[in-house]
C-alpha cells in the first residue's frame, strides 16, 4: 500500500473526473445504502472528511489559545483584586487607628489654641505643623479606603466576568475537540470499510491527483510567470533560515491534532513553533497567520514563507523550495516534503516582511525519505486534555 495514502489530501485537481474512465467501482454503500461507488468517489469522500476534520482542529486550536489568554487574564485580575484587597485591609487598619487616638483626644486640640497657650510659640507652630501633618494623612486614608474599596469591587465584578468566559471558553474547547473526534471516527469508519485491495486503488488516485495537481500547478505560472516551471529559489532572511532548519528537524514526527511539539505537530503547530524558534512568535492557527501576517505573491516565495490551502485558510505548510513545502499534513501521517500543489493553494504570507535575504544561504540537507514519510494508515488521535 502506497504510503501517500493517508497523508492529507484535498488535491486541487478533481480525481473524479481524472479516474473515471478507468476508476472500479465497489459495492461500498452510498449515502442512500444502496449502489457501488467508483474509487474516484471515495477519494472525494476521504478528501472531503479529513478537510472537515482539519476545519475542526482549527476552531479547537483558536479556541485553545484564547483559553490560554483567558485563563492568564483571570490570574493576572485575581492577583491585582489580592492586592487591592490587601491595600483596603492595611487602609482600615490605619483609619482605625486614627479613629481611636481621636477618640482618646491625643490630636483633637486646634493648632491655634495650641499657639495662643504655649510658653514657645515657636514651639507651638512646630506642633501645629505636626498635628496638621497627622490631620492631612488621616484624609489621605480615608480616601485611599474609599478609593481601594471601589477598586477593589470593580476588579471583583471583572474577575467574576473573565471567570465566567473562562467557563464558556472550556465549554467551547471540549464541543470543538468532539467535533475533531466525530470526523476523524467518520474518517477511521469509511476506511475500515475498505479492502486491501480498494485502498491501493485509493493510494494510486491520491498519487496520480497530486502529480496531475503539481504539473497544473507549475503550467500555469503561479510560482514563477514562466508556465512549467517553478521560479529559482530565492534566500530566505536569517530567521526564514533557521525556521526552516527547525522544519526540516521535524520530518518524520508523527502529525496529532493540537500539537505543536515537540514530539508531534499539526499543520500550524508545526509552522508556529519554527518562526518561534527562530525568534519571531507569529498566531497559533492557519487562519489567524493568513489574516495577520504580510500576503506575498506567490512569484516572489522565499524558504521559509508559509503557504495557506483552502478557501478556509484551514491548513498550512512551510514552503522549502522549488515547487516543494514542508508540511504536518494529517493524522495518521508524519512531517514531511510534499509538493506545493498537494492541497489547493489560498496563498502565501511572509512572518518577517522587512528582513533582508541571506547573501550566504546554503539549503538544508533533507533526511533520507523526506518526501515518502513512513504513512502505515490511519490510527485515531488520541485529543488532547481540556
Amino acid at each position: 500500500m502506497s504510503g501517500r495514502l493517508l497523508q492529507w489530501v484535498g488535491t486541487s485537481v478533481v480525481v473524479g473526473a481524472l479516474l473515471a474512465p478507468t476508476s472500479p467501482a465497489y459495492a461500498v454503500p452510498g449515502p442512500d445504502g444502496t449502489g457501488e461507488r467508483p474509487v474516484s468517489e471515495l477519494l472525494t469522500d476521504l478528501q472531503e472528511l479529513y478537510r472537515k476534520a482539519e476545519e475542526s482542529t482549527e476552531t479547537y486550536n483558536a479556541t485553545a489559545e484564547k483559553l490560554k489568554d483567558q485563563r492568564a487574564e483571570v490570574r493576572r485580575l485575581n492577583g491585582k483584586l489580592a492586592r487591592a484587597r490587601t491595600s483596603v485591609r492595611d487602609s482600615r487598619g490605619a483609619a482605625g487607628r486614627f479613629a481611636r487616638q481621636q477618640y482618646q483626644g491625643r490630636t483633637n486640640v486646634s493648632p491655634y489654641v495650641r499657639l495662643l497657650l504655649a510658653r514657645n510659640p515657636q514651639q507651638a507652630l512646630d506642633q501645629g505643623h505636626v498635628i496638621g501633618r497627622a490631620s492631612a494623612e488621616r484624609a489621605a486614608t480615608v480616601e485611599r479606603l474609599v478609593g481601594g474599596e471601589k477598586r477593589a469591587s470593580e476588579l471583583a465584578t471583572r474577575a467574576e466576568v473573565a471567570l465566567e468566559t473562562q467557563l464558556a471558553l472550556a465549554a467551547r474547547q471540549k464541543e470543538a475537540r468532539d467535533t475533531v473526534k466525530g470526523r476523524l471516527k467518520e474518517v477511521e469508519e469509511l476506511l475500515a470499510s475498505l479492502s486491501t485491495e480498494q485502498l491501493e486503488d485509493l493510494a494510486r488516485a491520491e498519487e496520480e491527483g497530486m502529480a496531475e495537481s503539481q504539473r497544473k500547478f507549475l503550467k500555469s505560472g503561479s510560482l514563477s510567470g514562466s508556465p512549467g516551471s517553478a521560479a529559482p529559489t530565492r534566500p530566505p532572511s536569517r530567521r526564514g533560515d533557521k525556521a526552516l532548519s527547525y522544519a526540516v528537524r521535524q520530518i518524520g514526527k508523527p502529525y496529532k491534532w493540537g500539537a505543536e511539539g515537540p514530539k508531534a505537530f499539526d499543520c500550524s503547530g508545526l509552522t508556529s513553533q519554527a518562526w518561534a524558534e527562530a525568534g519571531k512568535e507569529i498566531p497559533r492557527t492557519s487562519q489567524e497567520q493568513w489574516a495577520q501576517l504580510r500576503r506575498v505573491s506567490l512569484r516572489k516565495l522565499r524558504p521559509g514563507d508559509l503557504i495557506v490551502y483552502f478557501p478556509k485558510a484551514t491548513h498550512v505548510a512551510m514552503y522549502l523550495g522549488d515547487g516543494m513545502v514542508i508540511q504536518a499534513p494529517r493524522p495518521g501521517a508524519k512531517v514531511k516534503v510534499s509538493p506545493i500543489a498537494a492541497n489547493p493553494v489560498r496563498g502565501a504570507v511572509r512572518p518577517d516582511p522587512k528582513a533582508r535575504p541571506m547573501e550566504d544561504y546554503t539549503p538544508p540537507k533533507l533526511p533520507r525519505g523526506a518526501m515518502k514519510g513512513a504513512d502505515t494508515g490511519y490510527s485515531r488521535s488520541v485529543a488532547p486534555p481540556a
